[in-house]
């Protein structure tokens, strides 16, 4: 999440007990969607209680994480939710945050190797365009997991290709997918 902001080190955010945010850098008061957009733009900041200087960051990330979920942008499963709750308390709940944190690492890695993928074997098809669509949309999809990217936005809906002009398109499809597939296999090796 280290990006560069105009100032040194990260933004400071005070939290008033009358659970009002304000930025420092801006002085200006800003609500947990504010945050939510410096987040995925990659601002660092830090949150901390302007009574006891107490820094609360965690516990306001986490509070975002709660109103995504409750605006119906549910992307965490019930099931990894119960697993995530057994584990407090547990003897290995010390290994968990960092086991999380490298699994987003990977998944941020092998995000962008199958975009780069996805983008060389349809460069020059006729389909390129659905495929930069539909990677737009896998963007989309894993944008929260991608902090130090800016807001992507959803993509548009894939139009259906053009007519058919016969089994000549059918054979470019069919070359294509084969590409595609024979590049993702090689990523896997």
């Amino acid at each position: 999440m280290k990006k560069a902001t105009p100032g040194t080190g990260p933004v400071i955010i005070k939290k008033y007990a009358n659970r009002r945010l304000y930025n420092t850098e801006t002085s200006s008061y800003i609500t947990l969607d504010h945050l939510a957009a410096m987040t995925r733009e990659g601002r660092d900041f830090k949150v901390i209680d302007a009574k006891t200087e107490e820094d609360i960051t965690h516990n306001v990330l986490t509070q975002i994480i709660m109103e995504e979920e409750q605006r119906g942008q549910t992307m965490l499963p019930v099931n990894f939710l119960r697993q995530l709750i057994a584990l407090y308390g547990d003897s290995m709940q010390a290994m968990v945050p960092g086991y999380l944190e490298a699994s987003m690492d990977s998944f941020r890695r092998n995000q962008e190797q199958f975009k780069s993928a996805v983008e060389g074997a349809f460069a020059h098809s006729p389909f390129a365009e659905i495929a930069k669509r539909n990677i737009a949309m896998f963007e989309a999809a894993a944008n929260a997991f991608k902090p130090g990217a800016g807001g992507v936005e959803a993509a548009p809906a894939a139009a259906a290709p053009a007519a058919e002009s016969g089994d000549d398109d059918v054979a470019a499809l069919k070359a294509e997918l084969a590409r595609l597939q024979d590049k993702i296999e090689k990523l896997g090796k």
